[in-house]
């Protein structure tokens, strides 16, 4: 049962609209209706204790709209609220434009001028006491075999040390340009590693503990879905206490959570456990994990990747060894909390315990995965992702579903408000409601709607006279499409492919044929190319998923945003199928509500590319024919914008030739 807080109003704070019209009026702008509506929304939803599914489209002013009541929440009760964020783009936009500036707008209306902070996870903030103490060593297998990675990671390495001695906040962020995780990895602890402000040496002058101290401290704690939910799910908390979050960017969170949750083994993860282990326990004990991990590397090197639904015999013995291996070494290494007068060697303990959690936790749940025999009574699913040139085979474990978390752990006992421009799949909340784990009861959903006038700013054209697209790269009719598509709009075309190998072909192919400049993903950092894109009317940018989601390119250098094809999951994604056919198990529709809800999600934000100011008019092609010819078409076409329709190439090619004489 969830537990309301109940807020003492203050009858001399003003409400949260009339807050909004000085916030709005001090920083030049105007009302916006969506704007309004969704500050009062999110007021009731305060007021109520409520849960609030909010879809406020681009240019809606979302931001404002609920940093503004949940300013004066923070207020009237003298609790902090978190703000929660997918992406550092928008926490950054918060901390640095929208907080500051609504800080000082709001200042004379309030009793303080309102504060904020931003918190991280604990990963991110230099740990002053391994910067200076002896720690175990990290891992530097995959350094081994490139000399020159040595000697680059050994510049980063030293580039930190020297950045330490002047840094104020610890944050890694503040390093431009940014530094390998390897080499940072010298630098920071994780928070099972950490020995404790009151054990450590170094606990008083913190970093990460300094910032959780001035989180503890405003009225506005900026973080991400990451953090978010080690807090809600974690024995200790991390964040201040609250009783009030906003979940911006909410389509990600189902996906972030199932990160933090997911458990990985590997030779190399058991290879550390025995390095941090070391000289801590005898050797004989030691060994006999160090055995075990080179059965696993045998048995996964040998293994077809993918899911594995049923345990072989041979699997579920060398996963009983991990485990038993690494048990026996946690008993070996004596009780937690030891060597208190001596923090070198807390510290290699501590990072010792960490080390064997991880593994022996992690061959547990794989093995009790495989406790029910019937699908529908299974929680996780186990898959085996291949070597790459980076690492060896991992093997991973991850919930079927991560609702039942959120909702007994993050819904639970606060009250939280969900926001993004795409939430309404199909034309309703359900859909994302379900991976929340929110249900039918207790919250409500509202789309505030959009400034932009789709029907007059943008096309949507659906190339029904192509064939489907297949598994063999991009039919030789896509090319010609997209070249008379770019020749018509004179560049100006974001490219958005469903595979990285689909951008790379396209763009290979289409360079000797196009006369406008044509970037793709991975020719250099996306932030370099996204500017160059921004700044260059004609040039044309290709890419893959961060591209769907992550550009924001207003004005004439975006005319045209293509789209190759339904982004449907692949259909040997192993977490995703596993859940597709669990619901399938359990009665219901497992393609609509797994691969169709993934695909009209990510549409939604595709197609969010095109429009991000009032004054931009463009086409989205989309090339698959099956979003105007299958069965499930009416519930991808109804997650989107309402954009005019059209099937017809001559009409989006004459629109998009208006549209580049216009510029």
């Amino acid at each position: 049962m969830r537990v309301a807080f109940t807020a003492v109003p203050d009858s001399h704070l003003p409400t949260a609209d009339a807050l909004l019209s000085i916030a709005v009026d001090a920083l030049g702008g105007s009302e916006r209706q969506g704007q309004i509506t969704m500050v009062k929304a999110v007021q009731q939803a305060i007021d109520d204790a409520e849960h609030l599914a909010v879809q406020a489209g681009t240019g809606t002013g979302k931001s404002l709209a609920y940093l503004v009541p949940s300013i004066r929440h923070a207020m009237d009760t003298d609790t902090p609220v978190v703000v929660s964020t997918a992406t550092i783009a928008l926490q950054r936009q918060l901390v640095d434009r929208d907080l500051p500036r609504l800080a000082e707008a709001l200042a004379k209306e309030l009793p303080h001028e309102p504060t904020f902070a931003i918190l991280k996870g604990r990963r991110n903030y230099l740990c002053r006491y391994k910067a200076t103490a002896g720690w175990p060593e990290e891992d530097e297998q995959d350094q081994l075999f490139d000399p020159r990675e040595v000697g680059a990671t050994g510049r980063m390495v030293q580039r930190i040390q020297e950045w330490a001695d002047e840094t104020e906040t610890g944050d890694r962020d503040e390093l431009v340009p940014g530094v390998s995780e390897q080499a940072w990895r010298q630098f920071s602890v994780s928070a099972q590693e950490c020995l404790g402000a009151g054990r450590c040496p170094s606990g008083a002058e913190c970093f990460a503990e300094l910032a959780r101290a001035r989180a503890g401290e405003v009225d506005v704690v900026v973080t991400n879905h990451a953090l978010l939910a080690i807090d809600a799910m974690g024995d200790m908390p991390v964040l201040p206490e609250h009783e009030f979050v906003v979940v911006d960017e909410a389509h990600e969170l189902v996906d972030r959570v199932t990160s933090v949750v997911t458990g990985e083994l590997s030779e190399t993860s058991v290879s550390l456990a025995v390095r941090r282990v070391g000289r801590l326990i005898d050797q004989p004990v030691a060994d006999q994990l160090q055995e075990a991990g080179e059965d696993l590397k045998a048995l996964l090197s040998a293994a077809p990747p993918g899911r594995v639904d049923e345990l072989p015999e041979v699997l579920g013995l060398t996963l009983a060894l991990v485990r038993d291996s690494a048990a026996r070494c946690l008993t070996a290494l004596g009780p937690r909390g030891g060597d208190k007068d001596d923090p070198d060697k807390a510290g290699q303990r501590k990072a010792a315990f960490t080390a064997l959690d991880e593994v022996h936790d992690t061959a547990v749940r794989m093995l009790e995965a495989y406790g029910h025999a019937a699908e529908t009574d299974r929680s996780e699913v186990v898959w085996l992702d291949g070597a790459t040139d980076r690492r060896p085979p991992m093997l991973r474990v991850a919930p079927l579903n991560v609702g039942g978390m959120l909702r007994d752990k993050l819904f639970g006992d606060r009250t939280v408000v969900l926001t993004s421009a795409t939430l309404a799949l199909g034309g309703t909340f359900d859909g994302m409601a379900r991976q929340w784990g929110l249900g039918d009861k207790g919250w409500q959903g509202m789309d505030v709607g959009s400034p932009f006038d789709h029907p007059r700013a943008g096309i949507l054209y659906v190339a029904k006279h192509l064939p489907q697209p297949g598994r063999d790269g991009l039919p030789q009719a896509y090319l010609d499409e997209i070249t008379e598509l770019i020749e018509a709009a004179g560049g100006r075309t974001l490219g958005l492919f469903s595979s990285m190998r689909a951008a790379k072909a396209a763009t290979e192919a289409l360079r000797d044929r196009l006369k406008v400049p044509l970037l793709c993903q991975g020719d250099d950092s996306t932030m370099l190319l996204v500017k160059q894109f921004a700044e260059d009317e004609e040039t044309c940018l290709f890419g893959t998923l961060s591209l769907w989601q992550g550009v924001d390119v207003p004005g004439p250098s975006l005319r045209l945003v293509i789209i190759d094809r339904v982004p449907f999951p692949r259909p040997d994604d192993p977490l995703t199928s596993a859940r597709q056919r669990h619901v399938a198990a359990k009665g219901g529709n497992g393609f609509m509500t797994v691969a169709a809800t993934h695909a009209a999600l990510l549409l939604a934000q595709g197609t969010g590319r095109l429009l991000r100011s009032q004054q931009d008019k463009g086409v989205i092609a989309v090339l698959d024919p099956r979003l105007a010819t299958a069965r499930y078409s009416g519930f991808l076409l109804g997650s989107l914008p309402p954009f005019w329709r059209t099937t017809d190439p001559a009409v989006a090619r004459a629109a998009l030739t208006r549209l580049s004489t216009e510029s």
